[in-house]
């Protein structure tokens, strides 16, 4: 049970099919995989660890304090099932970007976080390529998918997890999965606390530094037609500690973009596996459904989108 970890380094070079083999591996079998070398700079990631970290303590921190003691979290007998011990908030880059318009942020942040999603987004339009020439289909297959009318989706939930005092009875983030397409996650690399679910046993994501964690959404699952699937995740808060941050990046489909199975995956030699599994839907009218239904099991999710379908 060796998590995946996957070196980019000499993907242009002669090591090019064993990393595409181990990509195919991870993302047929685990669901997540975690880079290195993936081409953005380690002092860059240092500098956007180091703002988000300031940001948290100067803007996030006392208001988190104030909601804890408001809902008297501290205490808490018994286990909590309806929230998560996160502190959160959100950055809008594509269609078009909120990071001009939230208050908090001073203008190096900003600065950074505007530099940072265009190295995501480049990040997560070489991965989408990779998947393609991994699946058999034309190179671009899955950005054209995602694109809609108006281009993808693209976003990044800053998180940070303070320590917990009871984080037996608390998650830092309940069991879900990612509804989108590719989410690319930048994590604490001394603080652990990401864990996916593998064979029925919840295995932990390693912190490695400068790394970057993927892992498969929702709509990848559809397009594949199962080939690939997305995993139950969550993350255990910790009793002790500075705390734990993570920014995740969600590159999406657009709202109006129709999600399928790719027709290449399907229907071919009349064998049985690969008859049609999935729904063919509208992105946005998914995401309605899983804003109320995101802790709970994906299939009725799918199930519902086919009844929608079928009417």
């Amino acid at each position: 049970m060796e998590f995946p970890i996957i070196n980019l380094e000499k993907l242009n070079g002669e090591e090019r099919a064993p990393i595409l083999e181990k990509i195919k591996d991870a993302c047929e079998n685990w669901g997540f995989f975690e880079l290195l070398n993936h081409g953005i700079e380690p002092e860059f990631l240092d500098k956007v660890e180091r703002l988000t970290k300031q940001h948290y303590k100067k803007c996030m921190e006392q208001r988190f304090k104030e909601l804890v003691e408001s809902k008297g979290l501290d205490g808490v007998q018994a286990e909590v099932n309806d929230l998560d011990w996160e502190s959160t908030f959100f950055l809008r880059h594509l269609p078009v970007s909120n990071i001009a318009d939230l208050p908090d942020l001073d203008d190096e942040y900003r600065a950074v976080m505007k530099e940072f999603a265009a190295k995501l987004e480049k990040l997560a339009e070489v991965l989408l390529d990779l998947l393609c020439e991994n699946l058999g289909l034309p190179k671009g297959y899955l950005k054209n998918v995602f694109y809609g009318s108006k281009g993808p989706t693209f976003g990044t939930k800053v998180s940070n997890y303070p320590p917990c005092p009871k984080p037996d009875l608390i998650k830092g983030l309940r069991a879900h999965t990612d509804a989108g397409g590719i989410i690319l996650l930048f994590q604490d690399d001394k603080v652990s606390g990401l864990q996916l679910l593998k064979d029925d046993q919840w295995v932990d994501v390693p912190p490695l530094r400068h790394s970057i964690v993927v892992n498969i959404g929702d709509q990848l699952e559809v397009i594949t037609n199962g080939k690939y699937k997305s995993v139950l995740h969550r993350v255990i808060a910790q009793r002790d500690g500075e705390g734990r941050m993570s920014l995740a990046s969600f590159y999406n489909p657009g709202s109006d973009a129709v999600i399928y199975p790719a027709p290449a995956l399907v229907g071919k030699e009349g064998e049985e596996k690969n008859e049609v599994l999935y729904p063919k839907f509208v992105f946005e009218d998914y995401m309605k459904l899983y804003a109320g239904l995101k802790f709970q099991a994906k299939e009725p999710r799918f199930e519902a989108m086919k009844a929608v379908e079928s009417n």
